[in-house]
Protein backbone atom coordinates (compact mmCIF):
# COMPACT_ATOMS: atom_id res chain seq x y z
CA UNK A 1 0.00 0.00 0.00
CA UNK A 2 1.15 3.23 -1.17
CA UNK A 3 1.93 5.99 2.02
CA UNK A 4 -0.84 8.94 2.07
CA UNK A 5 1.91 11.50 1.51
CA UNK A 6 2.98 9.48 -1.27
CA UNK A 7 -0.27 9.89 -3.09
CA UNK A 8 -0.91 13.72 -1.87
CA UNK A 9 2.94 14.48 -3.66
CA UNK A 10 1.70 12.52 -6.56
CA UNK A 11 -1.95 14.30 -6.88
CA UNK A 12 -0.58 17.30 -6.44
CA UNK A 13 2.50 17.57 -8.74
CA UNK A 14 0.42 16.16 -11.47
CA UNK A 15 -2.31 18.78 -10.44
CA UNK A 16 -0.27 21.51 -10.57
CA UNK A 17 1.55 20.62 -13.66
CA UNK A 18 -2.01 20.94 -15.61
CA UNK A 19 -2.44 24.23 -14.32
CA UNK A 20 0.96 25.16 -16.20
CA UNK A 21 0.20 23.89 -19.12
CA UNK A 22 -3.26 25.61 -19.24
CA UNK A 23 -1.14 28.96 -18.49
CA UNK A 24 0.68 28.41 -21.62
CA UNK A 25 -1.80 27.33 -23.70
CA UNK A 26 -3.88 30.49 -22.79
CA UNK A 27 -0.66 32.78 -23.15
CA UNK A 28 -0.70 31.26 -26.87
CA UNK A 29 -1.11 33.21 -30.14
CA UNK A 30 -2.76 30.48 -31.54
CA UNK A 31 -5.32 30.53 -28.74
CA UNK A 32 -8.03 29.65 -28.93
CA UNK A 33 -8.02 26.88 -32.00
CA UNK A 34 -10.71 26.66 -34.17
CA UNK A 35 -13.07 23.41 -33.65
CA UNK A 36 -13.06 21.11 -36.46
CA UNK A 37 -16.19 19.52 -37.59
CA UNK A 38 -14.47 16.07 -37.51
CA UNK A 39 -11.31 14.87 -36.98
CA UNK A 40 -8.67 14.74 -39.43
CA UNK A 41 -6.05 12.55 -37.39
CA UNK A 42 -5.68 9.32 -39.24
CA UNK A 43 -7.74 10.17 -42.15
CA UNK A 44 -6.79 9.16 -45.35
CA UNK A 45 -6.53 12.12 -47.84
CA UNK A 46 -8.02 12.53 -50.90
CA UNK A 47 -6.51 11.94 -54.41
CA UNK A 48 -7.59 15.39 -56.37
CA UNK A 49 -8.96 14.02 -59.73
CA UNK A 50 -8.13 16.15 -62.61
CA UNK A 51 -10.95 18.07 -64.10
CA UNK A 52 -13.71 16.63 -66.41
CA UNK A 53 -15.13 18.27 -69.26
CA UNK A 54 -17.70 17.93 -71.71
CA UNK A 55 -16.58 18.24 -75.84
CA UNK A 56 -17.67 17.84 -79.00
CA UNK A 57 -15.38 16.32 -82.04
CA UNK A 58 -15.57 19.86 -84.21
CA UNK A 59 -13.21 18.55 -86.86
CA UNK A 60 -11.68 15.67 -87.89
CA UNK A 61 -8.58 15.36 -90.29
CA UNK A 62 -6.15 12.76 -91.29
CA UNK A 63 -2.97 14.54 -91.45
CA UNK A 64 -0.75 11.59 -92.33
CA UNK A 65 -1.35 7.84 -93.03
CA UNK A 66 -2.97 6.01 -90.08
CA UNK A 67 -2.99 9.24 -88.34
CA UNK A 68 -6.34 10.75 -87.11
CA UNK A 69 -6.50 14.36 -85.53
CA UNK A 70 -9.47 15.81 -83.91
CA UNK A 71 -9.87 19.05 -82.61
CA UNK A 72 -12.26 19.45 -79.84
CA UNK A 73 -14.20 21.53 -78.83
CA UNK A 74 -15.77 23.00 -75.62
CA UNK A 75 -16.69 25.45 -72.75
CA UNK A 76 -14.45 27.37 -70.47
CA UNK A 77 -11.16 24.92 -71.21
CA UNK A 78 -8.86 24.90 -68.90
CA UNK A 79 -5.49 26.83 -70.61
CA UNK A 80 -1.72 24.40 -70.82
CA UNK A 81 1.45 24.69 -72.04
CA UNK A 82 3.16 22.72 -74.62
CA UNK A 83 4.21 19.04 -72.79
CA UNK A 84 0.36 18.83 -71.96
CA UNK A 85 -1.72 15.79 -72.29
CA UNK A 86 -5.33 15.52 -71.58
CA UNK A 87 -7.45 11.81 -70.95
CA UNK A 88 -9.84 11.03 -73.69
CA UNK A 89 -12.96 9.01 -72.17
CA UNK A 90 -13.72 6.62 -74.61
CA UNK A 91 -17.07 5.56 -76.07
CA UNK A 92 -16.69 1.99 -74.41
CA UNK A 93 -15.23 3.64 -71.03
CA UNK A 94 -11.86 2.65 -71.75
CA UNK A 95 -9.49 5.89 -70.79
CA UNK A 96 -6.47 6.78 -73.24
CA UNK A 97 -3.77 9.53 -72.47
CA UNK A 98 -3.18 11.88 -75.39
CA UNK A 99 -0.89 14.67 -75.73
CA UNK A 100 -1.96 18.09 -76.86
CA UNK A 101 -0.75 18.98 -80.34
CA UNK A 102 -2.40 22.88 -81.04
CA UNK A 103 -2.60 26.16 -79.99
CA UNK A 104 -1.90 26.85 -76.75
CA UNK A 105 -3.85 30.38 -77.52
CA UNK A 106 -6.48 28.84 -78.73
CA UNK A 107 -8.93 28.74 -75.71
CA UNK A 108 -12.01 27.56 -77.71
CA UNK A 109 -10.45 24.29 -78.39
CA UNK A 110 -7.97 21.50 -77.71
CA UNK A 111 -6.04 19.23 -80.45
CA UNK A 112 -5.05 15.61 -80.54
CA UNK A 113 -3.78 13.29 -82.77
CA UNK A 114 -2.97 9.92 -82.65
CA UNK A 115 -1.87 7.06 -84.91
CA UNK A 116 -4.26 3.83 -85.64
CA UNK A 117 -2.77 0.74 -84.75
CA UNK A 118 -4.56 -2.45 -85.65
CA UNK A 119 -2.36 -4.95 -83.65
CA UNK A 120 -2.67 -2.31 -80.42
CA UNK A 121 -4.89 -2.25 -77.70
CA UNK A 122 -7.78 -0.95 -79.50
CA UNK A 123 -7.71 2.73 -78.29
CA UNK A 124 -6.92 4.13 -81.78
CA UNK A 125 -9.02 2.00 -83.33
CA UNK A 126 -12.15 2.64 -81.51
CA UNK A 127 -11.51 6.59 -81.78
CA UNK A 128 -10.94 6.28 -85.67
CA UNK A 129 -14.39 4.20 -85.73
CA UNK A 130 -16.51 6.28 -83.33
CA UNK A 131 -15.24 9.91 -83.23
CA UNK A 132 -16.51 11.46 -85.81
CA UNK A 133 -17.47 15.34 -86.30
CA UNK A 134 -20.70 16.06 -84.01
CA UNK A 135 -19.50 13.35 -81.53
CA UNK A 136 -19.42 14.08 -77.49
CA UNK A 137 -17.29 12.76 -75.34
CA UNK A 138 -15.57 13.46 -72.25
CA UNK A 139 -11.88 14.45 -71.25
CA UNK A 140 -10.19 14.91 -68.29
CA UNK A 141 -7.25 17.49 -67.72
CA UNK A 142 -5.08 18.80 -69.01
CA UNK A 143 -2.01 17.69 -67.58
CA UNK A 144 1.67 18.36 -67.99
CA UNK A 145 4.42 15.96 -66.93
CA UNK A 146 6.41 16.61 -70.19
CA UNK A 147 7.04 20.45 -69.09
CA UNK A 148 9.24 22.86 -71.68
CA UNK A 149 11.81 24.66 -69.19
CA UNK A 150 13.66 27.66 -69.60
CA UNK A 151 16.92 27.14 -71.83
CA UNK A 152 18.82 29.09 -74.13
CA UNK A 153 18.64 26.35 -76.99
CA UNK A 154 17.03 23.55 -77.67
CA UNK A 155 17.27 20.20 -79.56
CA UNK A 156 14.11 18.24 -80.37
CA UNK A 157 13.84 14.86 -81.71
CA UNK A 158 10.60 12.86 -83.22
CA UNK A 159 9.90 9.79 -83.98
CA UNK A 160 6.71 9.58 -86.07
CA UNK A 161 3.68 10.38 -84.19
CA UNK A 162 6.09 11.29 -81.54
CA UNK A 163 6.06 15.07 -82.94
CA UNK A 164 2.68 15.57 -81.17
CA UNK A 165 4.42 16.65 -77.71
CA UNK A 166 7.17 18.64 -79.53
CA UNK A 167 5.17 20.83 -82.28
CA UNK A 168 3.67 22.60 -79.75
CA UNK A 169 7.21 23.38 -77.61
CA UNK A 170 8.78 24.16 -81.35
CA UNK A 171 5.83 26.70 -81.95
CA UNK A 172 6.80 28.34 -78.22
CA UNK A 173 10.64 28.49 -78.90
CA UNK A 174 10.00 29.88 -82.39
CA UNK A 175 8.16 32.71 -81.32
CA UNK A 176 10.40 33.60 -78.27
CA UNK A 177 13.07 33.94 -80.26
CA UNK A 178 14.93 31.19 -78.99
CA UNK A 179 17.97 28.82 -80.93
CA UNK A 180 15.94 25.58 -81.75
CA UNK A 181 16.53 22.65 -84.09
CA UNK A 182 14.43 19.70 -84.90
CA UNK A 183 15.57 15.74 -86.17
CA UNK A 184 11.82 14.57 -87.00
CA UNK A 185 12.17 11.38 -88.50
CA UNK A 186 9.37 8.50 -90.07
CA UNK A 187 9.15 5.13 -91.61
CA UNK A 188 8.35 7.54 -94.93
CA UNK A 189 7.16 11.33 -95.34
CA UNK A 190 3.43 9.82 -95.69
CA UNK A 191 4.17 8.70 -92.44
CA UNK A 192 4.97 11.83 -90.93
CA UNK A 193 2.10 13.67 -89.65
CA UNK A 194 2.10 17.89 -89.66
CA UNK A 195 5.43 17.62 -92.26
CA UNK A 196 4.32 20.50 -93.82
CA UNK A 197 4.13 23.15 -91.22
CA UNK A 198 7.65 21.94 -89.94
CA UNK A 199 9.02 21.50 -93.70
CA UNK A 200 7.77 25.79 -93.50
CA UNK A 201 10.02 26.49 -90.39
CA UNK A 202 12.92 24.76 -92.21
CA UNK A 203 12.62 27.19 -95.84
CA UNK A 204 12.49 29.99 -92.92
CA UNK A 205 15.71 29.03 -90.63
CA UNK A 206 16.79 25.92 -91.97
CA UNK A 207 16.25 24.29 -88.47
CA UNK A 208 14.63 21.16 -89.38
CA UNK A 209 15.95 18.00 -90.32
CA UNK A 210 13.61 15.59 -92.13
CA UNK A 211 15.01 11.97 -92.00
CA UNK A 212 12.18 9.36 -93.90
CA UNK A 213 13.80 6.15 -93.58
CA UNK A 214 12.87 4.75 -96.86
CA UNK A 215 14.90 7.41 -98.64
CA UNK A 216 17.85 7.27 -96.53
CA UNK A 217 17.91 4.82 -93.99
CA UNK A 218 17.54 4.97 -89.92
CA UNK A 219 19.02 8.30 -88.74
CA UNK A 220 22.75 8.31 -87.09
CA UNK A 221 23.56 10.60 -84.00
CA UNK A 222 25.86 13.39 -85.80
CA UNK A 223 23.50 15.95 -85.40
CA UNK A 224 24.67 15.72 -81.81
CA UNK A 225 28.37 16.69 -82.78
CA UNK A 226 28.81 20.24 -81.51
CA UNK A 227 26.08 19.94 -79.34
CA UNK A 228 26.32 22.77 -76.46
CA UNK A 229 26.29 21.69 -73.26
CA UNK A 230 23.67 24.02 -72.25
CA UNK A 231 21.41 22.66 -74.55
CA UNK A 232 18.03 21.23 -73.50
CA UNK A 233 16.84 18.14 -75.81
CA UNK A 234 13.64 16.78 -75.53
CA UNK A 235 12.51 13.18 -77.30
CA UNK A 236 9.29 11.33 -78.04
CA UNK A 237 9.46 8.17 -80.59
CA UNK A 238 10.39 4.45 -80.46
CA UNK A 239 11.71 2.92 -77.90
CA UNK A 240 15.14 2.63 -80.10
CA UNK A 241 15.47 5.99 -80.93
CA UNK A 242 15.26 7.04 -77.51
CA UNK A 243 17.86 4.84 -76.05
CA UNK A 244 20.54 5.65 -78.91
CA UNK A 245 20.12 10.00 -77.79
CA UNK A 246 20.17 8.90 -73.97
CA UNK A 247 23.20 6.76 -74.92
CA UNK A 248 24.96 8.94 -77.11
CA UNK A 249 24.01 11.98 -74.13
CA UNK A 250 25.65 9.92 -70.83
CA UNK A 251 24.01 10.44 -67.58
CA UNK A 252 25.78 13.89 -67.24
CA UNK A 253 23.29 15.27 -69.62
CA UNK A 254 19.79 13.32 -69.09
CA UNK A 255 17.71 14.43 -71.93
CA UNK A 256 13.63 15.06 -71.22
CA UNK A 257 11.75 12.22 -72.61
CA UNK A 258 7.73 11.00 -73.21
CA UNK A 259 7.70 7.42 -74.09
CA UNK A 260 4.69 5.67 -75.62
CA UNK A 261 4.93 3.12 -73.22
CA UNK A 262 7.28 2.32 -70.19
CA UNK A 263 10.23 0.97 -70.45
CA UNK A 264 10.50 -2.24 -69.67
CA UNK A 265 12.47 -3.25 -65.85
CA UNK A 266 15.67 -4.81 -66.91
CA UNK A 267 16.03 -6.10 -62.96
CA UNK A 268 14.51 -6.60 -59.49
CA UNK A 269 12.66 -9.55 -57.95
CA UNK A 270 9.44 -10.70 -56.78
CA UNK A 271 7.41 -8.61 -53.40
CA UNK A 272 4.36 -8.88 -51.76
CA UNK A 273 1.71 -6.16 -52.42
CA UNK A 274 -1.18 -5.79 -49.71
CA UNK A 275 -4.74 -4.76 -50.74
CA UNK A 276 -6.01 -1.97 -48.35
CA UNK A 277 -9.66 -2.40 -48.42
CA UNK A 278 -9.45 -6.32 -47.68
CA UNK A 279 -6.18 -6.93 -46.05
CA UNK A 280 -5.44 -9.86 -48.64
CA UNK A 281 -1.83 -10.20 -49.37
CA UNK A 282 -0.26 -10.95 -53.41
CA UNK A 283 2.95 -12.13 -54.33
CA UNK A 284 3.84 -10.23 -57.63
CA UNK A 285 6.82 -12.07 -59.69
CA UNK A 286 9.42 -10.24 -60.99
CA UNK A 287 8.03 -11.17 -64.50
CA UNK A 288 4.68 -9.73 -64.06
CA UNK A 289 2.93 -6.17 -63.41
CA UNK A 290 1.13 -5.06 -60.13
CA UNK A 291 -1.92 -4.48 -62.24
CA UNK A 292 -1.86 -8.12 -63.81
CA UNK A 293 -1.55 -9.86 -60.73
CA UNK A 294 -4.37 -7.26 -59.14
CA UNK A 295 -6.74 -8.29 -61.88
CA UNK A 296 -6.22 -12.13 -61.35
CA UNK A 297 -7.87 -11.39 -57.65
CA UNK A 298 -9.76 -8.75 -58.93
CA UNK A 299 -11.13 -9.18 -62.63
CA UNK A 300 -13.18 -5.61 -62.60
CA UNK A 301 -10.66 -3.61 -61.25
CA UNK A 302 -10.44 -0.02 -63.15
CA UNK A 303 -7.53 0.53 -64.82
CA UNK A 304 -7.00 3.38 -67.96
CA UNK A 305 -3.73 1.71 -69.03
CA UNK A 306 -1.94 -1.39 -69.12
CA UNK A 307 2.03 0.57 -69.43
CA UNK A 308 3.34 0.30 -65.83
CA UNK A 309 6.20 2.81 -64.93
CA UNK A 310 9.38 3.64 -65.64
CA UNK A 311 12.15 1.18 -64.43
CA UNK A 312 13.63 2.67 -60.70
CA UNK A 313 17.02 4.93 -61.07
CA UNK A 314 16.30 5.91 -64.41
CA UNK A 315 18.38 9.14 -64.87
CA UNK A 316 16.52 10.56 -67.96
CA UNK A 317 13.51 12.45 -67.42
CA UNK A 318 10.38 10.45 -68.53
CA UNK A 319 6.56 10.65 -68.96
CA UNK A 320 4.57 8.28 -70.19
CA UNK A 321 2.03 8.83 -72.84
CA UNK A 322 -0.30 7.39 -75.08
CA UNK A 323 0.53 8.32 -78.90
CA UNK A 324 -1.19 5.07 -80.80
Amino acid sequence: MPRPLTVALVAGGALLARRALRRRIGASPLWPMPALEEPVSGRRRERRRPSSHRVLVAERTEPAEDVVRLRLEGADLPPWQPGAHIDVVLPSGAVRQYSLCGDPDDGGAYTIATRVLEDGRGGSRELREQLHEGTEIEIRGPRNRFPLVAAPSYLFVAGGIGITPLLPMVRAVERAGADWRLLYCGRSRASMPFLDELERAEADGGRVTVVAEDESGPPGLAFLDGLPAETAVYCCGPEGLMDALAGALGEARAPHLERFTAAAAVSGGAFALELRRSGRVLTVPADRSVLSVVRDELPDVAHSCTQGSPPAGSRSRVSVRNHV
